[in-house]
């Protein structure tokens, strides 16, 4: 047994690492096997000399995340503790070298599960990637964050946004309003993302001289997207021909990132997913990444996660 004693500028820092709540250090015990008490300003952390060492390397990464605007929540400290377990302290540290900054006035964005880090790599590597896996594992929201990036550092002219127009049987015609009215519903999920990521002053201008557009899928057709981040939503919506009409609009100096979930599709049964069939026939494709996440990498609710594991197996046994 060995113990090591963490000190923090202040009580209220260190306390904010576990989210305020000493319960939540009963984690470290029930998942690392380490005993931690906070005091004032400082943890203490005693166990196995690995164990310690571990939970350590958690402390370091919160901290971390909050000199970075991040103050790390329940999620947050929760994922660290599992990652650490699953894939070791290097793993751990990898996540922090990945951060992306979207804006001098936005907090920095950073992936909170090995899933994640390897999504993000496969972005900043690939001109085309697919990330596909169940609702909260950050698929929509990294690559947002990865365009909006790319944006302010000049490394394209343009973000294009897009899902699917056609949901839950409900298509565009049917519904009440103007387009801006009918299209709301669809893409409001890539504007609140957007939200977090640039001060809305600064996406009004961007929408208003169209250097970012948020269109539904069906407004690609006939287009040549040139120098342009294009993140397609919800991708599991799109039939055959939509997949492949979007996967050729693709320009030069562009890069496109496919996201969605392969048990959600909502498309009639005698309509195949596009992409579905894009992840089978693109998977060993040069400079196509095809990125699958698991509900380790869910990042929402900690019932999140339980609740697509209960949905797994009842379909599995069905």
């Amino acid at each position: 047994m060995t113990s090591e004693t963490l000190h923090f500028e202040n009580a209220r820092k260190a306390q904010q690492l576990f989210d305020n709540d000493p319960k939540n250090l009963r984690h470290l015990k029930e998942t690392l096997g380490v005993d931690a008490t906070a005091r004032d300003g400082w943890i203490k952390l005693e166990g196995e000399p690995a164990d310690v060492e571990k939970a350590q390397e958690v402390f370091r990464a919160l901290e971390y995340q909050h000199e970075n605007g991040n103050r790390p929540r329940l999620r947050e400290f929760l994922k660290a503790i599992e990652t650490v377990k699953d894939n070791g302290s290097e793993a751990l540290n990898s996540l922090q070298n990945q951060r992306i900054t979207t804006s001098p006035r936005k907090p920095h964005v950073l992936p909170k599960t090995v899933g994640q880090s390897k999504y993000v790599a496969a972005i900043t590597g690939h001109d085309v990637t697919l990330g596909v896996g169940p609702a909260g594992t950050g698929k929509t929201y990294l690559a947002m964050a990865k365009a909006v990036s790319a944006l302010a550092k000049g490394e394209v002219n343009r973000i294009i946004l897009t899902r699917p127009a056609v949901e839950a049987g409900e298509a565009l015609g049917f519904l009440p309003g103007d387009l801006r009215e009918k299209l709301s519903p669809y893409l409001r999920p890539l504007h609140d993302a957007l939200m977090d990521m640039m001060p809305a002053e600064e996406i009004e201008r961007h929408m208003e001289r169209e250097t970012i557009e948020i269109a539904p899928l069906a407004y690609m057709r006939g287009r040549t997207l040139n120098n342009a981040f294009v993140i397609l939503d919800e991708a599991q919506n799109s039939t055959s021909e939509q997949m492949f009409m979007f996967l050729t609009r693709l320009g030069f100096n562009s890069k496109a990132v496919i996201t969605g979930d392969a048990t959600q599709v909502d498309l009639p049964s005698s309509k195949q997913s596009g992409l579905v069939e894009a992840m089978d026939i693109l998977r060993e494709t040069d400079g196509i990444a095809v990125v699958e996440f698991s509900r380790k990498d869910v990042v929402r609710h900690p019932l999140v996660q339980k609740i697509i594991e209960a949905y797994e197996a009842r379909r599995n046994h069905g």
